[in-house]
């Protein structure tokens, strides 16, 4: 089981100015869901930036701390559009 910080920690580690949200979809600490934004995306098409946080999280994901991520990537302005509608 891997808590939702340390997935916070091991995303910002990779994209250090992110900005992360991360939600255990089944409590059970190897389903989450994250919301990552970055300015890093800028200019990556979307599987560039899902990419980046996939990698980010490899290992978990490797050794099935993680079983299940759904990802959610966003720059600043994207975010920022997203959230003032």
């Amino acid at each position: 089981m891997i808590s939702p910080q340390q997935v916070e920690a091991m995303i910002k580690a990779k994209l250090p100015d992110a900005q992360v949200q991360v939600q255990d979809l089944t409590g059970g600490g190897d389903h989450y869901q994250v919301t990552v934004v970055s300015s890093q995306f800028a200019g990556k098409r979307l599987v560039q930036q899902h990419q980046l946080v996939y990698g980010a999280v490899q290992e978990a994901m490797s050794t099935e701390a993680i079983h299940a991520l759904a990802v959610k990537t966003y720059t600043p302005e994207a975010w920022q559009a997203t959230t003032a509608s």
